[in-house]
């Protein structure tokens, strides 16, 4: 068995669905089902033996002995985090709180459990912490794309809070011995993502026709990352990455935001056109900057390559097209979400669960 935090989240739920679809390995997944966490993307998994739900903080030292005595993983795969910038402009506390003191509770409990394994089984262990390349800070137009040797240079609470988990993480390893992996990767885009982020929040608006709000100029480059490419990778780290090593993780995808929301327009005109046949891209309007904007991130993902042998299936042309075609079709997911009405689902579904 391995156990999954944050397993309800964007990241984490596609991982346990992908790992459940291609391994007969049981899932223990442990989601404290913020706003952001949701059952209904597990629904497919009701009933399936291979996954066990836990609602449950990554913060909670007592839960943690219990489940990892209980159930006795192998690995551990940290998604649980706090994860959105905007957010965590507003209402920092809640990033630290999460991702550095609740990083450091399960690194602990962790480190508890692992020091009392058969030896065998402790060589064995791993423990894999998913992180982000806003840590490394931002790009100017000319610099080359981050690499795993890139220094830590956060410039928001968010990016600050993933930068003090990652170190946290490597202290364990160095002082401690414990089998660490770090991923850190960029902006990831797909199936079941939570309509604030930038591709969704565009679809959804775009659809209700409602504004397309991009922030400043729209020239802020990301480097794209289909989510299911994603998740191949974090697997093949966690099967063959060496101790203590950081790989980054890209799909070689650089493009301007403004670029990403004319490209989600022009797919709508092409899959649901505007009743009135005008474009979707008529929506778009420039909003005030967020504070602290970074201009540019891109991933160098050569090293993950080079030494595991992995690179994305889809390129940014296919990966979007299976992303917009997907919330065309699950627009009732959409709309539980942004209701609230799936709150009333896990109470409903998972009301017995510890």
């Amino acid at each position: 068995m391995i156990l999954v935090t944050g397993g309800a989240g964007f990241i984490g739920a596609n991982f346990v669905l992908d790992w459940v679809a291609g391994s007969d390995e049981p899932v223990l997944n442990l989601d404290k089902l913020t706003y952001a966490g949701n059952l209904e993307t597990l629904a497919s998994l009701n009933g399936n033996t291979r996954h066990v739900f836990v609602q449950g903080d990554i913060g909670d030292s007592q839960l943690l002995g219990k489940l990892l005595a209980e159930h006795k993983p192998r690995a551990v795969v940290n998604f649980a985090a706090e994860s959105h910038v905007d957010r965590s402009i507003h209402g920092p506390g809640d990033f630290i709180e999460t991702n550095v003191v609740g990083t450091f509770r399960l690194l602990e409990s962790v480190r508890g459990y692992w020091s009392a394994l058969p030896e065998a089984e402790k060589a064995a262990f791993r423990f894999l912490h998913v992180s982000t390349d806003e840590v490394y800070g931002s790009l100017k137009k000319e610099d080359p794309a981050f690499t795993e040797e890139n220094k830590y240079e956060p410039n928001s609470p968010y990016s600050a809070s993933k930068a003090a988990s990652d170190h946290l993480v490597r202290a364990w390893h160095h002082t401690y011995g414990l089998p660490v992996l770090t991923t850190n990767c960029s902006n990831n885009y797909g199936p079941y993502h939570f309509p604030e982020k930038l591709i969704p929040l565009m679809i959804v608006n775009a659809l209700a026709g409602k504004p397309l709000p991009v922030y400043g100029d729209g020239m802020q480059v990301r480097d794209w990352l289909y989510v299911k490419d994603h998740c191949s990778a974090i697997r093949r780290v966690l099967e063959a990455g060496k101790l203590g090593e950081t790989y980054n993780v890209g799909g070689w995808n650089e493009k301007p935001n403004i670029e990403i929301v004319k490209t989600v327009c022009a797919l709508l005109d092409e899959l649901k056109p505007r009743a009135d046949g005008k474009p979707y891209a008529e929506q778009i309007t420039y909003v005030t900057d967020r504070p602290g904007h970074d201009r540019r991130y891109a991933i160098d993902a050569r090293k993950l390559e080079r030494e595991l042998g992995w690179k994305p299936a889809e390129t940014f042309e296919t990966g979007i097209r299976k992303t917009v075609e997907w919330y065309l079709v699950h627009g009732e997911w959409v709309r539980n979400v942004q209701s609230g009405a799936y709150r009333e689902w896990v109470e409903k579904q998972y009301k017995a669960a510890p």
